[in-house]
């Protein structure tokens, strides 16, 4: 039991300190963003030489830190997008009345960039771990990348929890690109893709004969798809979500905000 308990505990901890230390440090001065940044992308080249390091470590040991090297990497787009560093060529409010495809293309436009830096650390990591017996942190990578970009669907599309409260002043432009529903035809989508991916691999980790390494990897991957998914559902329960990371907010305020940029 031990051997499912441990990794299911560490996902929950590093889930829920790793978002909240990034709420915490974007809510600072901006001007320690780039000292933020800075660490951020010297966690994110460690994580990608990690798990080249790491590719043949079929061990409980090396799936940890083959988690630890995915969440890593996926922290530093987290930051680069919250603190502005990295969202994409539109910076200003939906022109208002637009609808349909022109609305979905400025939405795009507003976080364009961030997608292409996502893709192409997910590539990378993919060429790192090719036919690697440890690919651990390549696949929790891939996981937050597809979950998140589910997320972001959602949220265009209309659901009842926007979560508005956790964008920075400076990227409350973003808001504006998010539907108002209850929910939407993508959101069932969504969660029935994400509960047969993690039952997937809880069958998978059900499997006689894993090793103790693979074990390990596929719990931490298991536990980081039901987690994604129960994020999806806070997107339509009425439940206050944001008190999850009231922590981590804490640094928000501290300076006045900045009007909102329209065209």
């Amino acid at each position: 039991m031990t051997d499912f308990v441990l990794p299911v505990v560490f996902v929950l901890l590093a889930w829920w300190g790793s978002t909240g230390v990034v709420f915490w440090l974007d809510g600072l001065p901006r001007r320690t963003f780039q000292w933020s940044m800075l660490g951020a992308t010297l966690l994110l080249v460690m994580a990608v030489l990690g798990l080249a390091v790491l590719r043949d470590d079929t061990s409980v040991r090396g799936a940890y830190l083959g988690f630890a090297c995915g969440l890593g990497a996926w922290a530093w787009h987290e930051m680069a997008f919250l603190m502005g560093f990295v969202s994409g060529p539109r910076r200003v409010r939906s022109t208002p009345g637009v609808r349909g495809w022109p609305r979905f293309v400025e939405a795009a436009q507003a976080v364009l960039w961030h997608e292409l830096a996502i893709l192409a650390t997910a590539i990378t990591m993919l060429v790192v771990t090719l036919d690697a017996p440890n690919q651990t942190g390549t696949w929790i990578f891939v996981a937050l990348a597809g979950m998140r970009l589910s997320t972001k669907l959602n949220l265009f599309l209309g659901v009842r929890n926007r979560s508005e409260s956790l964008l920075p002043p400076h990227l409350r432009y973003v808001g504006s690109y998010f539907g108002s529903s209850q929910m939407n035809a993508l959101f069932p989508v969504s969660v029935t893709v994400a509960t047969l991916l993690a039952a997937g691999v809880v069958q998978r980790l059900m499997a006689p004969g894993l090793e103790d390494g693979a074990r390990t990897g596929l719990t931490l991957i298991a536990t980081l798809l039901v987690l994604a998914t129960l994020e999806h559902w806070f997107l339509v329960l009425p439940l206050p979500v944001n008190e999850l990371w009231r922590w981590g907010l804490g640094t928000r305020g501290r300076e006045p905000l900045p009007a909102l940029a329209r065209e």
